[in-house]
């Protein structure tokens, strides 16, 4: 018999996720905009409860990738069967005795329910005690793998709920990546206010470390132990290896193109359509490869403008040179 439970193998998180949406999709859209959001955010704000570690990372920023190593090292620890990792979010409901992972933006609709609790003042009593950890990314590569997510992957009630945020909803279809990036609501401007209000937000916080996808790319393990050390808990070197081997670019692909996971940011979405996959490139500096020489200046000089000060030395990008002026956005 299998360690889960037919149902429970989905995980109880996302089956009280999927009652919401259902429960709630014959609605008028501002009457369901208004009721999943509240309701959904008071679901994010119990996970964060429960959870042992609260990852803050925007969405293309590798939280899926760094949640898999984690699950993977307490996995591997308590002898879970490689059937049922595949369903990796839904472990710790089954035993107790592997942690849970939040992973939020806490920025975007239901789920600043977290981030308003964690910001100076007005700390949650409960989330005030947990480590958090801010994943950050460089600004410009979120912004080409955020354009591929939502044009081509996000999920239609939760692009529905990101756009009720926005003065000027953003059309998946018919969008092109410069004017996502460069003139959208949800493009370059705000990925890097997205990076300074959580590096702010982050020094009031005990329990905190900044640390970048970029870090994991150089040094998953290192990362890795940073973490667990932060969450008072400590690996051999063998176990690392093991987790940094389980969730590498190329394994990863792998497992996702096959089908292996069944439940999770990691699930199939267009075997057909490789820009669609959760595990895209993985590049880092790939930002270059999607936009002209002029278009790389202007978004760099943007970066080097309004970026914090410790957020480019933490991504690498504080020797850079500022680059052209920036244009007005608005053209």
């Amino acid at each position: 018999m299998s360690f889960f439970p037919s149902l429970r193998g989905i995980g109880r998180d996302n089956l009280r996720k999927a009652a919401i949406i259902g429960s709630t999709a014959l609605l008028p859209r501002p009457l369901r905009v208004a009721r999943r959001k509240s309701r959904l955010g008071a679901l994010e704000l119990d996970i964060a409860r429960r959870s042992a570690l609260i990852i803050i990372a925007h969405p293309k920023s590798g939280n899926t990738w760094l949640k898999v190593m984690l699950t993977r090292l307490y996995a591997q620890r308590h002898g879970i069967s490689e059937s049922d990792f595949a369903r990796y979010p839904a472990l710790a409901d089954a035993n107790p005795a592997i942690p849970g992972f939040a992973a939020t933006n806490g920025w975007y609709s239901y789920e600043r329910a977290v981030g308003d609790r964690l910001q100076p003042g007005a700390q949650d009593p409960v989330l005030r005690q947990k480590p958090v950890v801010l994943l950050a990314r460089n600004p410009l590569d979120i912004a080409v793998s955020w354009y591929f997510q939502f044009t081509k992957r996000q999920s239609d009630h939760k692009q529905e709920l990101i756009n009720a945020g926005l003065s000027h909803p953003v059309d998946r279809r018919n969008i092109e990546m410069w004017e996502f990036i460069r003139e959208s609501e949800l493009g370059l401007p705000s990925l890097i206010r997205f990076l300074n209000y959580w590096d702010a937000a982050l020094r009031h916080l005990d329990r905190n470390l900044l640390t970048s996808y970029e870090a994991l790319r150089r040094d998953p393990g290192g990362v890795l132990r940073q973490i667990t050390a932060l969450m008072g808990d400590s690996f051999a070197d063998e176990e690392i290896a093991d987790a940094v081997e389980f969730a590498s670019f190329d394994n990863l692909r792998k497992l996702e193109s096959e089908g292996f996971f069944r439940s999770g940011g990691l699930t199939l979405r267009n075997a057909n359509d490789p820009e669609s996959f959760k595990v895209r490139r993985a590049k880092v500096g790939g930002y270059r490869d999607y936009f002209d020489p002029a278009q790389v200046q202007e978004l760099e000089a943007l970066v080097q403008r309004d970026l914090s000060p410790r957020l480019k030395d933490q991504l690498g990008l504080a020797s850079a040179q500022a680059g052209a002026p920036v244009a007005d956005a608005s053209r």
